[in-house]
């Protein structure tokens, strides 16, 4: 895991996004790449109505915003010690994403950001899932970098956990605590010890956390287990959907990437 890929955009959330890239970058000794989205207006086009000249003035706004946004983050970056370097998109956030990531190994966006962008950043986050074949890193708006002394790992025994839980390795190869943690419905596929024993082969040794289901289920126990305090991520499978990406299959995914007070690695 050593390219990085971090939206930069003029935006409550791109802190969050750059502290986490730069975390990661110093500890895997990466490369990030900033992406600086110009995002266009899905309804912009040949509409020269007043809505048409609405949405060029907004267009014309973020232009203005995000020119000004590389100027002082190209000044910063250099100052940082990482490996970086600079691309410009124009276009809809997750396209411009995908398109960039071809040889990402992960992409820093936020989970749900509490004051919208123009950018809807769950949404993109679960387009990105999917579509773009990397595993997302989304972090809280509010959070300052990423702390990857203490993982947690949701496993379902899912084909998406295993995604996770393998993308994951060069991560929770730095932390001092590995918690695999299992909400137990009576219906996983793959034994949690199984992932225990994957992750010990790297030199990992989890601890198991097992617990059944409670009324509010997975999503609202796991989000619990985020917010205790003791755990600086979480490693989850990521659920999207290729026709109606902005539907999230999966309580558990929604409410992460809505709610998590901690980033959220996602794989699918």
């Amino acid at each position: 895991m050593k390219n990085i890929l971090v939206l930069a955009h003029d935006d409550e959330g791109q802190e969050a996004r750059l502290q986490a890239a730069l975390d990661l970058g110093r500890a895997l000794t990466g490369h990030i790449t900033c992406l600086d989205v110009t995002y266009i207006p899905p309804i912009l086009g040949n509409d020269y109505s007043e809505a048409g000249y609405a949405m060029a003035a907004v267009l014309a706004d973020e232009t203005t915003r995000e020119r000004a946004n590389k100027v002082t983050l190209e000044a910063r970056f250099a100052r940082e010690d990482v490996a970086w370097d600079w691309v410009d998109a124009t276009g809809e956030a997750a396209a411009c994403i995908v398109r960039a990531a071809a040889l990402a190994d992960v992409i820093v966006l936020n989970r749900r950001l509490d004051n919208p962008s123009v950018i809807d950043m769950r949404r993109t986050a679960s387009e990105l899932i999917v579509k773009s074949g990397k595993p997302v890193l989304a972090v809280p708006g509010e959070s300052r970098g990423i702390d990857l002394a203490t993982a947690l790992v949701a496993w379902d025994g899912s084909p998406c956990a295993a995604a996770a839980l393998r993308a994951a390795v060069p991560m929770l190869r730095l932390a001092d605590q590995v918690t695999l943690f299992s909400v137990d419905d009576g219906a996983m596929a793959s034994p949690i010890e199984d992932a225990a024993t994957y992750l010990s082969r790297y030199d990992i040794h989890p601890v198991i956390r097992r617990i059944e289901v409670q009324p509010g289920g997975a999503p609202k126990q796991l989000l619990a287990a985020a917010a205790s305090g003791q755990y600086g991520y979480v490693v989850m499978g990521g659920f999207g959907h290729l026709r109606f990406t902005e539907a999230l299959f999966g309580g558990v995914t929604r409410t992460m990437l809505t709610s998590s007070p901690i980033p959220v690695f996602l794989a699918h």
